[in-house]
């Protein structure tokens, strides 16, 4: 089973030990960064990248719950600079993140 999944502005996963779904949607230019993370179903999951156009990609992730968002610009913050919606499913991602990246290292 895939367990990763990625577009241009996303990246989603399936963490194994938990049995759970996450996606992460970046932007990134001159003028700041924005991050959205999401806990999304087995459903969303297979239908990602599916899509001709990864804005619908995008479109799908945003039906989720977001358990996240840091939105940051040189105009100004959009909104709260850090808003944590659910602090455990964000904390579940961010474990899952590092163990990913800790595999990837050790290959």
């Amino acid at each position: 089973m895939t367990t990763e999944k990625r577009g241009n502005n996303w990246t989603a996963y399936y963490d194994p030990d938990t049995k759970r779904y996450f996606a992460e949607i970046m932007y990134t230019s001159r003028e700041g960064r924005e991050q959205y993370d999401y806990e999304i179903t087995q459903d969303i999951f297979s239908l990602l990248g599916t899509f001709n156009d990864d804005i619908d990609n995008e479109m799908l992730i945003k039906t989720a719950k977001m358990t996240y968002s840091f939105e940051n610009t040189m105009y100004g913050t959009l909104g709260p600079e850090r808003t944590v919606w659910d602090e455990e499913a964000n904390e579940a991602m961010n474990n899952y993140e590092k163990k990913r990246k800790s595999r990837k290292k050790k290959k």
